[in-house]
């Protein structure tokens, strides 16, 4: 079973059916892809997204969730840990990728730091693994501050599809103090 998280302001719930046209026109905005290839996603792109992520969890017990805004009951987002076996140069080691995407309106409210800190909370208390990572296109100064702000230090650069990355870590229990 998924489990819920919630903080302050968001809601961390399972995907549902009902969230394909949110999640298709959050991946539909050049705003919130410019970082993620750059590129729009099709409503079949979304919808495998969708599933991969419900798959996660029962494979590995732990994926992402739909962020819904508590007040208003929208989704605004998702977020969490993933096993992508991405091919990148340098391979990758094989620890949990956190990773989060938000709609546009959704951009600089803190709903990030906060989700991701719900997260990884929830982490700390229910996955083996001793350490996660995320990549970051290096360009992307906000994800940078939302990963540094929940204890991820840079670590080294990769390259995933022709695209440099840098590569991020974070060690269980760590905080942005801790990071380094």
């Amino acid at each position: 079973m998924i489990p819920v998280v919630t903080t302050a302001r968001l809601r961390l719930r399972p995907h549902t059916p009902d969230d394909i046209d949110a999640a298709t026109a959050m991946w539909a905005d050049r705003t919130v892809t410019r970082f993620t290839g750059g590129r729009a996603f099709t409503r079949e792109e979304s919808w495998a997204r969708l599933l991969r992520y419900t798959g996660t969890w029962d494979w590995f017990g732990y994926g992402f969730w739909a962020v819904e805004e508590i007040e208003s009951g929208s989704y605004v987002g998702q977020l969490g840990l993933g096993e992508f076996a991405r091919d990148t140069v340098p391979p990758l080691p094989l620890v949990p990728e956190v990773g989060w995407s938000f709609v546009a309106a959704a951009h600089g409210r803190g709903f990030a730091s906060e989700g991701v800190r719900a997260a990884l909370a929830w982490a700390d208390a229910n996955v083996a693994a001793d350490r996660t990572m995320c990549l970051i296109d290096p360009a992307n100064t906000a994800s940078i501050r939302v990963a540094q702000r929940c204890g991820f230090a840079a670590v080294d650069p990769v390259v995933y599809k022709t695209t440099p990355s840098l590569r991020f870590e974070r060690m269980r229990g760590a905080s942005a103090a801790s990071a380094g």
